[in-house]
């Protein structure tokens, strides 16, 4: 089982390094391959994912396609409200929480399934100000979520900044730095309140970190619309196959 979580976590790297929101599908592979409770699950999923994080904007700067402009508002939002996500999350229920990570990893399948490149305005272009303001409110969204239920910060950026109509590059660079800080703001919650199994976050972030880059080169190289359709049917299949789980329970 631990061979199969391995090499769910190198695929779970390449999507995160590709795409973006392939992280969310790690929780369900805690529960399933490493045998973790969902509390536990989330909490260990969200430690790893600072690693992939900082290995995926460090790729991302090397190639220039980091823009801090947007990543600076985001990630001072996730700062303020990933500890409340993961403080949360201590209290809620299991099929609660398990409900709502089937919504998010739906929500990601069927956005990605259904995006279409179409060249769309990022809003307050004209007012910096007001932009930056609109980003840290999206950051302190995603922030919270991210703590919530343990998914990596693209998961959840990427689908509502490109649906507003921020540049897909720029908006899975910027969503890594932000998965660093909301890692890092919600693990230092659960470091109080939940619990991260060390034993097998270790090893899971190792593959991840192998998987990354394969990823980053990707979707810098090569059209990744193959990539994405099978990720989002993942997406679609794990979602709802957690729902039906979480409301039979």
């Amino acid at each position: 089982m631990l061979l199969l979580l391995l090499a769910f976590s190198l695929a779970v790297g390449v999507s995160i390094g590709a795409v973006g929101i392939g992280g969310i599908l790690l929780i369900p592979a805690l529960t399933v391959f490493g045998g973790l409770e969902v509390h536990a699950a989330m909490a260990t999923a969200l430690f790893t994912f600072f690693f992939t994080g900082v290995a995926g904007a460090l790729l991302f700067q090397r190639r220039g396609s980091l823009d801090w402009r947007l990543t600076v508002p985001l990630s001072l939002g996730a700062l303020c409200c990933g500890f409340a996500g993961a403080w949360v999350n201590a209290r809620m229920r299991a099929p609660a929480l398990t409900l709502i990570l089937a919504g998010i990893i739906l929500f990601a399948g069927l956005y990605t399934l259904t995006a279409r490149n179409r060249e769309r305005v990022a809003p307050l272009q004209d007012r910096p100000a007001g932009q930056r303001v609109l980003l840290a409110a999206i950051g302190a969204f995603v922030g919270f979520g991210s703590g919530l239920t343990g998914v990596g910060g693209p998961a959840i950026a990427v689908p509502v900044m490109v649906m507003l109509g921020f540049a897909p590059l720029a908006t899975i660079g910027a969503s890594l730095v932000l998965q660093v800080v909301a890692s890092l703001s919600g693990t230092a919650a659960n470091l109080a309140y939940g619990t991260i199994d060390y034993r097998i976050a270790l090893p899971v972030a190792l593959a991840q970190l192998v998987g990354a880059p394969l990823g980053v080169r990707l979707v810098h190289s090569v059209d990744a619309r193959g990539l994405r359709r099978f990720i989002a049917w993942l997406c679609i299949a794990v979602g709802a196959w957690l729902a039906i789980r979480s409301l039979a329970a």
